[in-house]
C-alpha cells in the first residue's frame, strides 16, 4: 500500500485517523503500531517477519548496551549490533549482486540467490541503527517498552520511503505529543501538496521517461535523451519530495514533527549545496554516524577527501545493488572533493547562474546512471546527450511531446525553484493581517482544487509507479 492509492486515501487513512482520535490517549501508540504493521503487511505479508525481527533484535541490543558497565563491552555490543543489521541488509539486498560479480571475476557459476527484497528495508534498518547508536552515545534514552520502539521503527508515514527519522529527534514525541487545529490543518495541507507533486507532476513526467527508456538506447536521438533525462530529473524530485511531504503531513496529523527532507535542491550552485538540500535525512545520517566517526575533516585533507568518497560510494550502494548506483555515488563524491580542492574553490568566484548550470549538469548526468539499466546503457546515453549519432530508426523527441507534458514540465521547473512559494509568501506579506481571512480561504480552495485534481487523475489513470521498491 502506498500513499497515492485510493485504498490508502479513502479507506486506510480515514479509518486510522477516526480510530486514533476516538481512542483513549494511553492506547493511541498501540493503534498507530497496529496500523503501521497492517500497512506494511498489505504489500509485504511475509516480509513483515523481517521487520519484526529487526525490531526485536534492536530492542535487545539497546537493552544490552545500556546495561553494560564497561566501555569496552559497550563497544563490542555496538559492533555486534551494527554487524547484524548490516548483514541483514546485505542478505536481502546485495546477496545476488555479490554472487553474480564473484562469478564474473572468478569465472565460476555459483547459483545466485533469488531473495525477495523487503520494501523499505534500507530505511527501517538505518532507523534501527540510529536507535542503537544513540543509546550507545547517550544521545537518547534506552527504550524499555518494546511497543514504543516498534512504533518508532515501523511508523507507517516514513516506513517505506523516508525521511529517515533519527531516534534522538523523536524519542520524546513517542510518549508526549499533542495535536491542535493548527497542526492538523498544516498536516492536511502538507499531505495534499505532497500528493499533488506525486500524482500531478511526477507521474506525468514518469510516463514519458519510462516510454523513452523502454526504447533501445541505440535508437535514441539527442533530443530524446535530453527529454528523457529532464523528465526523470523532475520525476525523482517530485516523487521523492512528494512522499516526504506526505510523510511530514501525516506525522503532523498524529502529533509528530519530522524534520524537513528537501529544500529546493535544484536551485543549488554547487554539489556541496545540493547535498545540503537533497534527501537531508540521509545526508545527516551518513554525516553523523559514519563521516564524523571516520574522522570527518579533522584528520587532514587527504583523509577528508577519502572519507567523502567512501561516504558517497556507500550512499550510492545504499540505494540499490548495482554498479550504476555506485558510479552515481562516486560521481557526486568526486565533484564534492574537487569543490574542496583549490581549483574547485575558484567556483565561488564565478557568477551564480554559471555555477547553477554546472551543478545541474553534474546532477542530471549522474541521474543517467541512477536510472539506466546498465553501465553500457548509461555510457551510451551520456554520449547521445552530447551529440553521438544514432541509427536514425525513426524515433524522435517530438513524438513524445504533448501539450500536457510541456505544461507539466514548465510547472515542475517553476515549482522546483520555489517560485510559487515565494510569490505566495510575498502575497501574504502584502496582504498583512487585514486580508488574513482571504488568504486562508484561498489556501483552502487551492488545497481542495489540488486534491480534486489528484483524485480525478488517480481515478482516470492507472499509471502510478512506485520507484522505491529497489531501495
Amino acid at each position: 500500500m502506498v500513499f497515492s492509492t485510493p485504498v490508502f486515501l479513502f479507506i486506510f487513512l480515514p479509518i486510522t485517523i477516526l480510530i486514533y482520535y476516538l481512542s483513549p490517549q494511553k492506547i493511541r501508540n498501540m493503534i498507530l503500531l497496529i496500523a503501521s504493521l497492517l500497512f506494511y503487511a498489505w504489500g509485504e505479508p511475509k516480509m513483515i517477519i523481517i521487520l519484526l525481527i529487526s525490531i526485536i533484535l534492536n530492542y535487545l541490543f539497546g537493552l544490552f548496551i545500556n546495561s553494560a558497565k564497561k566501555a569496552a563491552a559497550k563497544k563490542i555490543l555496538l559492533a555486534i549490533a551494527v554487524l547484524v543489521n548490516i548483514c541483514i541488509l546485505i542478505l536481502f539486498k546485495y546477496a545476488g549482486f555479490i554472487v553474480v560479480n564473484i562469478n564474473r571475476i572468478l569465472h565460476i557459476s555459483l547459483a545466485a540467490p533469488n531473495i525477495p527484497l523487503p520494501i523499505g528495508i534500507s530505511f527501517f534498518t538505518f532507523q534501527a541503527l540510529s536507535y542503537v547508536i544513540d543509546v550507545y552515545r547517550n544521545d537518547g534514552k534506552v527504550q524499555k517498552n518494546i511497543l514504543s520502539l516498534a512504533l518508532y521503527i515501523s511508523f507507517f508515514p516514513q516506513l517505506i520511503a523516508g525521511p529517515i527519522v533519527r531516534y534522538k529527534d523523536i524519542e520524546d514525541q513517542i510518549q508526549n505529543r499533542h495535536v491542535d487545529y493548527k497542526k492538523m490543518t498544516e498536516g492536511v495541507q502538507r499531505f495534499i501538496i505532497g500528493l499533488s507533486k506525486k500524482v500531478l507532476i511526477a507521474n506525468t513526467v514518469a510516463y514519458t521517461a519510462d516510454c523513452i527508456f523502454s526504447v533501445d538506447v541505440g535508437n535514441w536521438t539527442t533530443g530524446m535523451g535530453w527529454l528523457a533525462i529532464i523528465c526523470y530529473t523532475l520525476q525523482i524530485y517530485f516523487d521523492f519530495s512528494g512522499y516526504s511531504d506526505m510523510a511530514i503531513g501525516l506525522g503532523k496529523m498524529f502529533g509528530f514533527e519530522f524534520l524537513e527532507n528537501f529544500n529546493y535542491p535544484y536551485i543549488s550552485s554547487s554539489i556541496r549545496e545540493f547535498w545540503r538540500r537533497w534527501h537531508i535525512s540521509l545526508s545527516r545520517w551518513f554525516r553523523d554516524y559514519l563521516y564524523i566517526p571516520l574522522g570527518g575533516s579533522r584528520a587532514g585533507k587527504l583523509r577528508m577527501y577519502l572519507n567523502q568518497l567512501i561516504i558517497f560510494i556507500l550512499c550510492g550502494m545504499w540505494h540499490g545493488a548495482s554498479w550504476n548506483f555506485l558510479i552515481w555515488g562516486l560521481l557526486h563524491g568526486t565533484f564534492l572533493v574537487l569543490e574542496r580542492m583549490t581549483p574547485g574553490r575558484l567556483l565561488g568566484k564565478v557568477a551564480r547562474p554559471f555555477r547553477h548550470v554546472y551543478t545541474m549538469l553534474v546532477v542530471i548526468i549522474a541521474w543517467v546512471f541512477f536510472r539506466a539499466e546498465s553501465l553500457t546503457d548509461s555510457a551510451s546515453i551520456v554520449m547521445t546527450l552530447f551529440g553521438k549519432e544514432t541509427t536514425g530508426s525513426g524515433y524522435n523527441a517530438v513524438q513524445y511531446l504533448t501539450p500536457l507534458l510541456i505544461v507539466v514540465i514548465g510547472i515542475g521547473i517553476a515549482v522546483s525553484t520555489g517560485l510559487p512559494t515565494a510569490l505566495l509568501n510575498r502575497f501574504k506579506h502584502a496582504c498583512k493581517k487585514r486580508a488574513g481571512i482571504a488568504v486562508n480561504i484561498l489556501t483552502i480552495l487551492g488545497c481542495i482544487s489540488l486534491l480534486f485534481l489528484a483524485v480525478i487523475t488517480l481515478a482516470s489513470d492507472a499509471y502510478n509507479p512506485f520507484i522505491y521498491f529497489k531501495f
